[in-house]
């Protein structure tokens, strides 16, 4: 039976649809408000309502049917795919960052998998479809948005810090200024034999701190402001507000986990694409556009 009585057949399903279905009404409205201040994203809505519709009762016959096979190879290839997407989709809003896509999704991939891994192995966690593909799917999610955030972030930076050392050589040139400025302090660590990790750290911290504020932001606010998700998900099936808690607060802090270690890694990851085999910055990869 599901949150609305229904049996989980295609005539249950159909049932169960009608209220997701009046329930864009809601969505009607905001076409209706769009339309009348002229944003232009009538559009963008009904496509991205119809899209979620489709994918989301596609998700749900295929969650059901790796459910009904109890079989650990269906769980792990779920978990795979939503990786493969994940780090597809972050890859994209880094589009100038070299094999960005393989950066992200490894990043993702091993944050998410060591988050996962040890609730599991201390038995916080079972290892059951119920469990861990949803739980996974959020890790992956939250993992996804911070690593591509970083990924751009360094890369804009770095970019940033070339330009402007360009600019202020050509003021020196025209003796508009003199000395050694702060924007020069990546390519003077690498003349003095740092390692491009060691020569970008300042901005690999900036590009970080970026990134993952909103996450911390949101653990610091979490149930003053909204219920999380889980939490509400559970306290509507039934469960008691204290069993919710406790399982909302484990995902929280696997979430922290996911996102620092994807993010982290991501940087390692990045760095190397942004300079050349003699340990200097690559024009090629820095003159990618905006």
């Amino acid at each position: 039976m599901d949150l609305y009585g229904q049996s989980s057949s295609w005539m249950g399903f159909l049932g169960g649809m009608i209220k997701p279905v009046v329930s864009t009404a809601v969505v009607a409205m905001a076409v209706i408000l769009s339309f009348s201040q002229k944003l232009g994203l009538e559009g963008e809505m009904v496509h991205a309502t119809a899209r979620s519709f489709l994918q989301l009762s596609v998700v749900g016959f295929v969650l059901q049917f790796i459910f009904a096979q109890k079989n650990a190879g269906w769980v792990l290839l779920a978990y795979l795919f939503m990786v493969s997407v994940a780090g597809y989709t972050a890859g994209r809003r880094a589009a100038h960052v070299p094999r960005g896509k393989w950066i992200a999704g490894a990043s993702i991939l091993i944050g998410t998998t060591a988050t996962m891994f040890l609730p599991i192995a201390l038995d916080v966690l079972p290892f059951t479809p119920q469990f861990f593909i949803p739980v996974s799917g959020m890790m992956v999610g939250h993992a996804m948005a911070v690593t591509g955030v970083t990924m751009k972030q360094l890369h804009e930076d770095i970019k940033a810090q070339k330009n402007l050392v360009a600019l202020e050589k050509f003021l020196r040139s025209a003796r508009v200024m003199n000395g050694t400025t702060p924007c020069e302090q990546v390519e003077a660590a690498l003349a003095l034999g740092a390692t491009p990790r060691q020569a970008t750290m300042q901005q690999a911290t900036r590009s970080l701190v970026v990134a993952l504020s909103p996450d911390l932001d949101s653990v610091k606010t979490v149930g003053l402001i909204t219920l999380p998700g889980t939490m509400t998900g559970l306290i509507m099936g039934g469960a008691s507000p204290m069993e919710a808690i406790q399982l909302q607060i484990v995902i929280t802090n696997m979430l922290v986990g996911a996102c620092v270690m994807s993010s982290i890694l991501s940087t390692y990851l990045c760095l190397p694409v942004f300079f050349t085999k003699a340990y200097q910055l690559d024009h090629h990869v820095l003159a990618a556009a905006n």
